[in-house]
């Protein structure tokens, strides 16, 4: 992208711009403007942005406030935690040992860590842990499923060791899939202290440095975290703070400055760094050279915005949130990180490419409605519940002489018939869906809206002759968690489960499948039919086994 650089001084509402050197328009520094602050209302937390091009740091914008008890504004020394987006930096890190031949990418991780995962018979390399490759289950979700909240705990990376030394499974071989796990970085933090002999805080502290970046730093300590902090709201009637209380690190608790991440964009579009070598940089922003997957590489995600081939990641804690966004072809990043609940930098982020893309005009192509109608269905055929390949779940029932809608986490919700095979929510009929079958025979549901792409989700069907719906009566426990449940049929195909003190409602797809909550939940027989085993999946845990006692 060829850029003829001006310098101009603009200042707006909520904050000033700084003065930067740019080649875009000053329509287009007002809309990106505009877009920062539109989630940003008086006397509210806020956002810190900025744009680099060809190496050069061409917009920044500051908004609302870093702590409202002091009236303290957002500004270039505010710190704020980039969760996720830390995982660039501990990857950065293991890349900077193997490049020093003090381990290697292919190396077993059980190589450093003995006792993890004794009865996995297969390699689980570094490099799958890089890529989320590695089957690993992911922590968050193994203490959620204990019942911890682990947000209101002060949880360290050993707490998180511990738990994984308890596992005796994966979620799948090592590099057979991707999926998502913090597990994968808590342990790559590890790996560089124990082959560093440094801390890990320590050692990636001095690589900050190193790269210009004084403000930046791992935190394994809540306590001394360094000031000034961008406090967290979020907003429930009122804008509320909270404690942040966790030592977990690696995989995010990087806390950081917007002056400091737009000095490693620079570095990165000019491949030039007196520290990191050029051929550790410019490997830091490619693909794993294993071929294990195309989502994921060193702490990053790959795939294309509209079209164009691009970089990002995104980062959640809280209210806490962040998104680094690259395109190569056109040496641009955007960054963008907020403290506040109401912003949601992910989509801001990417508005703010359109205005620099040039794509603002352009819109979505997908269909937000039905081409046509269909073929009519009643509402007596529509009842039972509807999943995609991930257990995304619907679930319909008739009550008296309506259908209704049932999501796990939200309230049931009346349809009403919009046309021979169409439905949509009551109170809001730009949610719609359509009811076709497929070649199969078996009754799909599509989901159309204006913020989404459509999505279809397929009715379990089953041979239900003969079938005893008490045969999943008992107790189950997970032996890598410590967790039982029980189990006791009620009517029809729901269940009662009771897990601690709580108590679920279960649905039976099949004679093999159970879902509750957001878990689906595969059932085991042996050779006589009797149930013998439950295998649980969630979002980043899969397969947690569950053995009848």
């Amino acid at each position: 992208m060829k850029i003829f650089y001006t310098t101009i001084l603009l200042s707006f509402a909520f904050g000033a711009c700084a003065q930067v050197n740019t080649g875009i328009t000053a329509q287009q520094l007002t809309r990106l403007a505009e877009i920062a602050t539109q989630d940003v209302p008086p006397r509210a937390p806020g956002i810190a942005t900025g744009v680099v091009i060809d190496g050069k740091v061409v917009f920044k914008k500051y908004a609302g406030y870093a702590n409202l008890n002091d009236s303290v504004l957002i500004g270039p020394q505010s710190r704020f935690n980039m969760a996720s987006n830390g995982k660039q930096f501990t990857a950065l890190a293991v890349l900077l040992l193997a490049d020093q031949q003090k381990l290697k990418l292919d190396d077993d991780i059980r190589n450093y860590f003995l006792n993890l995962l004794p009865a996995v018979k297969e390699k689980i390399s570094i490099q799958n842990l890089l890529t989320h490759t590695s089957g690993i289950r992911d922590v968050y979700d193994l203490w959620s499923l204990q019942g911890i909240t682990w947000w209101k705990q002060t949880f360290s990376n050993t707490d998180a060791f511990a738990l994984l030394l308890r596992q005796q499974e994966l979620n799948f071989t090592p590099g057979t899939r991707y999926s998502y796990s913090n597990s994968n970085y808590m342990l790559l933090a590890l790996l560089v202290e124990k082959v560093s002999g440094e801390s890990f805080v320590v050692y990636t502290t001095k690589m900050f440095r190193a790269l210009n970046m004084p403000h930046t730093s791992f935190e394994s300590d809540y306590k001394n975290i360094q000031e000034p902090i961008a406090r967290p709201y979020f907003n429930f009637d009122t804008w509320t703070t909270y404690n942040w209380i966790t030592n977990m690190h690696g995989d995010g608790n990087l806390f950081s400055t917007l002056e400091d991440q737009l000095t490693w964009e620079q570095t990165i579009q000019s491949g030039k760094s007196k520290f990191i070598p050029k051929r550790v940089l410019e490997q830091s922003q490619q693909l794993s050279e294993s071929g294990l997957t195309d989502q994921y590489g060193y702490g990053l995600e790959f795939g294309t915005y509209r079209g164009i081939p691009y970089r990002f990641h995104e980062g959640a804690t809280g209210a806490w949130k962040a998104t680094v966004v690259r395109f190569p072809e056109k040496n641009m990043s955007i960054v963008t990180l907020t403290n506040s609940g109401k912003t949601i930098p992910s989509m801001q982020t990417r508005q703010a490419a359109d205005v620099l893309l040039n794509l603002e005009d352009q819109r979505e192509t997908f269909l937000i409605a039905p081409e046509k109608a269909g073929a009519f269905v009643a509402i007596d055929d529509v009842p039972g519940s509807y999943q995609n390949e991930n257990n995304f779940t619907f679930t319909f029932e008739k009550r008296d002489t309506s259908l209704f809608l049932i999501r796990s986490g939200r309230n049931d919700i009346r349809l009403e018939r919009e046309s021979a095979n169409v439905f949509h929510q009551w109170n809001d009929p730009a949610f719609k869906q359509e009811f076709t079958y497929n070649a199969k025979g078996e009754l799909q549901v599509t989901a159309y809206y204006t913020m989404h792409a459509p999505y279809t989700l397929t009715r379990a069907s089953a041979d239900w002759s003969g079938f005893d719906y008490t045969a999943l009566n008992g107790t189950y426990t997970n032996d890598e968690t410590g967790v039982s449940f029980k189990i006791r049929h009620r009517a029809s195909f729901q269940y009662e489960i009771r897990m601690r003190d709580e108590t679920a409602v279960a649905t039976l797809l099949t004679p093999h499948k159970l879902l509750f909550r957001n878990y689906g939940v595969e059932i085991l027989t042996d050779s006589r039919g009797k149930v013998t085993h439950l295998l649980l999946s969630g979002d980043r845990i899969q397969a947690v086994r569950f053995t009848r006692k």
